[in-house]
């Protein structure tokens, strides 16, 4: 008899230190998820910062492109408003297609291209996308590792005791940026 007790009190203790392990588990696994997201931020506020130098450079020789200086200015307030990451994702979606037009009316101007202080920023921006896509792998791979441990038996159960919900991925809107680029080898 003693030893039916002791063995029941064995596994009890076994599942109580299983519960508390796992739910320490998932909220590792959630903090990392918030850790990345502010890594996400982080870089998109430096981008955020770039803009207006960026705007000003090019304003400067193409005063008459005031279109596309609105269009980056409208852009770049409604990313930093966003408050969900399918908010953010959506606003940066905006903003990426509006400093593209940006840089379509720089081409335009040979003389500004040259200037040293347009260079040096295209090239900060440049490194800031590239941050920021390190960042967003980061982001979403601790997504799909805490949005598994909520989603797999056992972890579901302790998620649902303790209001753990699914994250949303940060992903491309623009399903064009999906598609391969075409190649052409035309010989002239």
């Amino acid at each position: 008899m003693v030893i039916v007790i002791i063995v029941v009190v064995v596994l009890i203790l076994l599942a109580a230190f299983y519960y508390i392990a796992k739910r320490n588990g998932i909220i590792s696994a959630r903090n990392r998820v918030d850790e990345s997201w502010s890594g996400i931020d982080v870089q998109l506020k430096r981008r955020h910062d770039l803009v207006p130098n960026l705007v000003e450079t090019v304003k400067g020789y193409a005063a008459h492109e005031s279109q596309v200086f609105e269009k980056v200015t409208q852009a770049r307030a409604e990313s930093m408003s966003a408050q969900s990451v399918q908010d953010t994702a959506t606003a940066e979606t905006k903003l990426t297609g509006a400093l593209t037009d940006l840089r379509a009316v720089a081409e335009q101007y040979p003389n500004l291209k040259a200037t040293e202080n347009f260079q040096q920023l295209s090239r900060q921006l440049s490194e800031l996308e590239d941050e920021i896509q390190a960042a967003r792998r980061i982001y979403n791979s601790n997504v799909q590792s805490y949005n598994t441990d909520i989603q797999q038996f056992p972890g579901s159960i302790i998620a649902n005791q303790g209001g753990f919900t699914a994250r949303q991925y940060f992903e491309i809107e623009d399903k064009t940026d999906r598609e391969p680029v075409a190649v052409s080898f035309d010989p002239k």
